[in-house]
């Protein structure tokens, strides 16, 4: 009989966080405690809070990355806030890894994992 094989693999939760630094003028309608949360492939924002449309699009192409295991020399690791793409705006994006997640190839795609013998 066969063995079934283990597809698993595991991502971090992440939680992006506005940071305003106090007395620099905002223009990207973020306020303190404003954040969302990454949970696999959902985003979750608390009840009634908007996020800007043009913050999340400085923040989107790094979270894939941000979700996964790095080395620890990597700066994928260390650095963790990207700033407002408004030029005008002092707010940034700081983005903190949570727990981990383990997830389930099959569960995530329709595409089969190759065999290795």
């Amino acid at each position: 009989m066969a063995e079934r094989r283990d597809d698993g693999f595991e991502l971090y939760d992440l939680r992006v966080d506005v940071v305003v630094p106090e007395g620099q003028p905002i223009f990207c309608g973020a306020k303190p405690g404003d954040h969302f949360e990454l949970r696999g492939e959902m985003l979750h924002l608390p009840p009634g809070q908007g996020f800007s449309i043009y913050s999340l699009a400085a923040v989107l192409p790094l979270l894939a990355a941000k979700q996964r295991p790095t080395h620890d020399n990597d700066w994928m690791t260390t650095d963790a806030e990207v700033a407002c793409p408004d030029p005008n705006c002092a707010s940034r994006l700081r983005i903190t890894r949570l727990g981990r997640r383990r997830f389930s190839h099959a569960d995530t795609t329709a595409v089969p994992l190759k065999r290795t013998e």
